[in-house]
């Protein structure tokens, strides 16, 4: 079922625009700046590829806004889209790209609470991993690998990369390009723009856009993707696929909505470009020692193989440890779950989407793909996630009780974690940095709560 997720604003063409008032709309206009990922985190949230009917109104002057969109929100997005219009001119797009890309733009108000909604939990790595690394997704990879096995292997003698990684990363961003998202990229970014608390980031992808358009890679219809921005079958930012996108078919364009090679091509184009170590796995599953020092965890302690080894860390199956010249201990949920050695590629993902689980799954999915086993080692699934609230009163707590976790923000970086292995450290608890509930009842018992 497809979901329309605003009516139409539709505005006038681009002549009438650059006559638009360009004051900015009453609004927070700072901005969060440019992703680093192609994906910039995003969750592509609908199904389909094809536009469907707004049946709104125009919201023009003298005319009420549609149902559902505030008519401020409706005459500020018409001045900011005005003047953005107005930059681009001066930065060279032509009239035609621009009267492609906002004669009908629309505002999507669903994009913003999207935007500034923030989940009440943590979730629970084993949580993710168990969607992300699915049974059925380990199927439907393995099928898909598959059936493009000779694209795959072409792409792979090219940039390097297993085929298993570029399904990985296929199935996980869109489940195989089941799931790519319905919001077209030119409304999504405008609607980002306007509301301003990711100005730059979203002026930033809309130039990008636009040069897609005018190269004619995709029509403006069928450009979609989710609601922060991130394309096709592997969710490229606009910038990403302007850096990385590859024809791979040779028939003109660069389609990773519709051409399985280009989307393969183009995914394995990115991870090259940055760096990715051909004949290197990703990392392994590994034992750590008894009295294992969990300051090392985490990656910022990178160490050969042969130095962990020397430590204690040992393998975890007869596959032994990969040979690494620099590689990091991870134990995404402490010293009750399992970890795993890391190399040069797992950061080579992280460059793909920043989040630790994220780059894990991959890993773990390419590997079952191929047929290697899952991970051998319990989750504590026992644990309940923090909230962000409980978070919060977790970092406030600790700070009270000198152990400097930071602005209590409800995430647990490298601050808080540091801080939580001060105080087990000092409460003769293993020293894992990973925050529990029983953590934060024997923390708010020593404040006094």
């Amino acid at each position: 079922m497809k979901y329309r997720l605003a009516p139409r604003v539709a505005l006038p063409l681009i002549a009438a625009l650059a006559g638009c008032a360009t004051h900015a709309p009453a609004a927070n206009r700072s901005s969060t700046g440019t992703a680093n990922s192609p994906t910039a985190n995003a969750t592509s949230q609908n199904n389909g590829r094809s536009r469907p009917a707004s049946g709104g109104a125009e919201s023009r002057a003298g005319q009420s806004a549609p149902a559902g969109v505030d008519g401020r929100d409706a005459a500020g997005f018409a001045r900011w889209v005005a003047g953005f219009v107005r930059r681009a001119q001066a930065q060279g797009v032509s009239d035609a790209t621009l009267n492609s890309a906002f004669a009908d733009v629309e505002f999507l108000p669903h994009v913003i609470e999207l935007d500034h909604r923030q989940p009440e939990f943590n979730r629970a790595i084993w949580d993710y991993l168990d969607t992300a690394v699915s049974p059925t997704r380990i199927v439907h990879g393995r099928d898909k690998l598959a059936t493009y096995r000779n694209t795959a292997n072409r792409v792979a003698a090219r940039y390097g990369v297993p085929g298993a990684v570029i399904v990985a990363i296929w199935g996980i961003e869109s489940n195989y390009g089941a799931n790519f998202g319905n919001y077209e990229t030119i409304d999504a970014l405008a609607t980002l723009g306007y509301d301003g608390r990711r100005e730059s980031f979203a002026e930033n992808q809309l130039y990008a856009a636009l040069k897609i358009l005018a190269a004619g890679d995709i029509s403006r219809s069928e450009m979609r993707g989710s609601w922060a921005g991130a394309m096709g079958n592997t969710q490229f930012l606009p910038t990403s696929f302007l850096a990385y996108a590859v024809d791979a078919d040779g028939d003109g364009r660069r389609d990773i909505w519709g051409s399985i090679p280009d989307t393969m091509a183009s995914t394995a184009n990115y991870l090259a470009e940055n760096g990715w170590r051909t004949g290197q796995p990703w990392g392994r599953e590994a034992v750590l020692p008894a009295g294992f020092d969990y300051a090392q965890v985490g990656g910022e302690t990178r160490k050969s193989t042969a130095a962990w080894r020397a430590q204690g860390v040992q393998a975890i199956d007869a596959r032994g440890l990969p040979d690494f010249d620099s590689a990091a201990i991870i134990a995404p949920a402490g010293a009750s779950g399992p970890a795993f050695m890391v190399g040069p590629n797992f950061r080579v993902i992280l460059r793909y989407n920043n989040a630790t689980s994220y780059a894990l799954a991959v890993g773990l999915l390419s590997d079952r793909i191929v047929g290697a086993p899952g991970v051998r080692q319990s989750w504590p699934r026992a644990e309940k996630s923090l909230s962000r609230d409980q978070v919060r009163t977790l970092q406030r707590d600790l700070n009270i009780l000198g152990y400097g976790s930071g602005a209590p923000d409800g995430i647990v970086g490298p601050n808080t974690r540091k801080a939580v292995r001060a105080f087990q450290g000092a409460h003769g608890m293993i020293a894992d940095g990973f925050p529990t509930q029983s953590l934060l009842h024997k923390v708010r018992a020593a404040v006094g709560g």
